[in-house]
Parts: structure tokens; sequence; C-alpha cells
């Protein structure tokens, strides 16, 4: 059982925790992720280690509260112990020396990019990122961000902290002006990873997406996480969560993504679950 270090609110709906997890701080890597279980009867949530400090044995999780599991977590506090903690589990993502990197965070998908711009910095590599949110208040790890980027963008939908549109807006922009990159990360919603990948792509830029949004059990067994990438089926959680943008079947992936909100919200009868 994983002791809950440090509570910290990062908004109305995300929050940060450390937990004691000695051998996962030791052994994890930028793109791997954890199963927690905050109770004994409650569901099992795979979440992106998003940093972890091997000397002091912790690791950071940072969750938005979406539904009765995340609720139960959030009501947990420090010195409160969750009754299971796995990993680490998943792909890690590769790094090595790309040059010219673009790193886009949107929304809480800002948490598991921290990692890896921080990796792709340990790498030697130039790092632009661009960071977006609904608004000011829902911004999330921006001195953090600040300290391991080159060049750091702000955007929000509102226009309420820095430049006012979306993530891809801003990239248009840097290649508007002239910018060219090596590599590109994209982690966030995925209607925004759809549109912000099929620019970086229409550039020739290698693009790599994390679909850690759309797993559910984290082992492979439920496919819930089932993708479809130039016609062969993979898993996020055990073949990645981390895959080349390029042939993403995301109007399916999407789909089948508000299915399961519907699921969750409305009666089965009011959903088309089809797919």
């Amino acid at each position: 059982m994983s002791e809950i270090l440090e509570k910290k609110r990062l908004n109305d709906l995300v929050w940060s925790y450390h937990f004691y997890a000695p051998q996962i701080a030791k052994k994890r890597k930028a793109g791997q992720f954890i199963i927690l279980q905050a109770h004994d009867n409650g569901e099992r949530i795979p979440l992106t280690i998003s940093d972890a400090s091997e000397s002091e044995g912790w690791i950071e999780i940072i969750f938005q509260v979406v539904g009765k599991s995340t609720e139960r977590l959030r009501d947990m506090n420090v010195g409160d112990k969750v009754s299971s903690l796995v990993g680490p589990l998943g792909k890690p993502t590769h790094i090595e020396n790309y040059g010219k990197c673009i790193c886009i965070g949107g929304g809480v998908g800002i948490a598991p990019l921290f990692p890896i711009v921080q990796a792709l910095k340990f790498a030697n590599n130039e790092i632009t990122t661009i960071i977006g949110a609904r608004n000011s208040s829902m911004l999330i790890l921006e001195d953090k961000m600040r300290n391991i980027s080159d060049n750091l963008y702000i955007i929000t939908d509102d226009g309420s902290y820095g430049e006012r549109g979306f993530v891809s807006d801003m990239l248009l922009k840097l290649f508007q002006n002239g910018e060219t990159f090596d590599y590109a990360m994209v982690i966030g919603p995925p209607i925004m990873m759809k549109t912000t990948s099929s620019i970086t792509m229409k550039f020739g830029i290698p693009t790599w997406v994390s679909l850690n949004p759309v797993m559910i059990d984290g082992t492979g067994m439920c496919g819930g996480c089932r993708i479809n990438i130039n016609g062969t089926a993979y898993f996020a959680c055990v073949d990645g969560p981390e895959f080349n943008a390029n042939g993403i079947d995301w109007d399916i992936l999407i789909y089948r993504l508000n299915n399961y909100n519907c699921q969750s919200h409305r009666k089965d009868h009011e959903c088309n679950l089809s797919l």
C-alpha cells in the first residue's frame, strides 16, 4: 500500500499527489504509467507518472476529477494509503537527440507531456513547447515547463492568459514565421491531437501522440483502448501508450470514446454503441 506524501490542488478539477513508491521511482521512464486502486472496492485507474524522485522515493501523479473513482481519490489526504499502486507500465518514450523538438500539450495532457520534455531536454534537444487550456485557471505546470523549455508559448481558448485560440493556431503561427522542427510530441484531448498532428505531419515532421486518454484497465484485457492504425488493431495500454500519429484512425477512436462518455452519463438506450 502506497502512502500519499503530498497533496496539491492545481485548479478546480486537477490535483497533484506524491506517492511513496521507491521501486517505481527507480525504474520509471518518460511515457510510462501506473495502475492505481484507491480503495479495495474501487476501480483500477491508469495514470501517467508525471514526475519522480529516485532519491526520495516518490512518484507524482496528476489527475482530473471526472467521476466517482477520481472523486474518492481526491477526498484522500496526506498519510492515507491507496489499496494498490502498480507500475511502471507501458512502453517508454523513445528518447534520442533529434535536434529541434516541438512539444504540445492541451489541458491535463500537459502532465504526461512534462516527463517527455524533461527527458528530451536531458538528451540535449532544443525544446519549443506549446501548452494550452480553456482559460487561465485551468492551465497547469507553466513554471515547470518554462524551466526545461528553450521556448514556451501559452494559449487559452478565451484569451484570459497568453494568446487567444488553440494550440494548433500557435503551431501554425510558428510555421508561418519560418520555424522548422525535427520531432513532435502531442498530448491532449483526442480531437486536439488529431487536429494538431495533422498540421505537423503536413510539414513533414515525425509526430508522436500519447493515447492515454482512451485507456481503461491498463492491461489489454478489456479492449476499450483498441485503436486502428493503417488497418491494424493495437491496444494503447500494452502496445503504447505512444504511437506514431501517421495512420491513426482518429474518427473511430473519438467515436468510441464518445460512446463511453455517453454510457457514463446517460441511459444505455439513449446511446448508440454500434462500434
